[in-house]
């Protein structure tokens, strides 16, 4: 069974706006398929599709990743994503390397877990 994380990643960082400077912005998925924009939206940080390739399956653009994650180490988060287009809940982890940013969501209690690739735009 093959499965993406549609969205992408979704975080919590309160207000330390160093931290939230690494993440923030355009990103384009490794498989060229999808691009995000991650950004503020309330006391949480979302992930929206901003273009998807056409035929790419069961993504749309304006589909959101709500992220709750906390720092973990340096350039390193964790915590949970919330997609309200599959009413699903992921374990999320994610590592900012200058440009580049890894995703790795789980479900059904880290039994499924899929990594991403991401390549920063702005």
């Amino acid at each position: 069974m093959k499965w993406i994380l549609p969205v992408s990643v979704i975080l919590c960082l309160g207000s330390n706006s160093a931290m939230a400077e690494d993440i923030f912005g355009q990103w384009s998925r490794g498989d060229g398929n999808a691009r995000v924009k991650i950004d503020q939206c309330g006391a949480n940080i979302c992930a929206t599709n901003t273009w998807i390739k056409p035929g790419t399956p069961k993504e749309k653009t304006g589909d959101k990743l709500i992220m709750t994650i906390s720092p973990a180490s340096d350039g390193k988060y964790s915590g949970t994503a919330f997609d309200p287009q599959r009413d699903l809940t992921y374990k999320i982890s994610v590592e900012v390397k200058g440009n580049n940013m890894t995703t790795k969501g789980c479900v059904l209690a880290g039994l499924l877990c899929k990594g991403v690739q991401w390549t920063r735009l702005d």
